[in-house]
């Protein structure tokens, strides 16, 4: 399996995704200077956390126009699988790839701690090993990561499957308490209609290592892995 990280001006999570993907999880990985319009034969396209190009005007409306995202574009509307975490999410709403969009959070400040998650579906690339009545800690670090979707919006999403993880307590419980950034619904990661494009807020990288004290997040990066096998 070949995972291509995408690298922004600004990306800081992406030596993260490729510690825990090549290191850890034993897969192949090269990192894609965001000017190169060349995906080099990669199987998986991987954008990753940070604060491309400053977060300025709006996060991940700057990066959405750089050379590398037409290909990107083109790969997912061919089929290609791509998913984006955090800054990366971002990035993929405003591409047009997922629907909706991230705000700031509802509290108007950044959030940095651990969060507990689960599936909404267990059949989608990203929640094959995940058990809907297991929560997963996984980190989370952003200041724009509330969801939104217009009612028509949502009310497709729901009828295609494509709400992926929700914000939950570490009972499993959906509640306002356990939503950290005022989501709509608690979503924490959703997919486009095809299910090949998949963006999630929390970091699932940060929670690979052992050394780390969790490794929630292996199930959702292998689970990735798996639906290629």
């Amino acid at each position: 399996m070949k995972f291509g990280v995408i690298v922004f001006p600004g990306s800081n999570c992406d030596h993260d995704m490729i510690y825990s993907l090549g290191e850890i999880l034993r897969q192949e990985v090269v990192p894609l200077w965001h000017k190169e319009v060349d995906l080099k034969s990669c199987d998986i396209i991987a954008l990753p956390g940070g604060f491309s190009y400053g977060d300025y005007l709006r996060s991940g409306s700057i990066a959405r126009f750089s050379p590398i995202m037409d290909e990107v574009i083109n790969f997912a509307n061919k089929g290609g699988f791509v998913f984006g975490v955090c800054n990366g999410f971002q990035i993929l709403c405003e591409a047009g790839l997922l629907p909706g969009a991230l705000l700031h959070n509802v509290n108007q400040k950044f959030i940095c701690k651990n969060q507990y998650i689960k599936p909404e579906h267990t059949d989608t690339a990203m929640s094959l090993l995940a058990k809907s009545d297991e929560p997963l800690k996984i980190p989370i670090a952003h200041g724009e990561g509330r969801y939104f979707a217009t009612k028509e919006v949502l009310s497709e999403m729901i009828t295609n499957g494509q709400i992926v993880w929700r914000y939950c307590d570490a009972d499993g419980s959906l509640t306002e308490a356990s939503n950290p950034n005022g989501s709509i619904m608690n979503i924490a990661g959703v997919c486009n209609k095809n299910k090949n494009v998949f963006g999630m807020m929390p970091h699932p990288e940060r929670a690979t290592d052992p050394e780390l004290g969790n490794t929630d997040g292996k199930v959702i990066l292998e689970s990735i892995i798996k639906s290629f096998n």
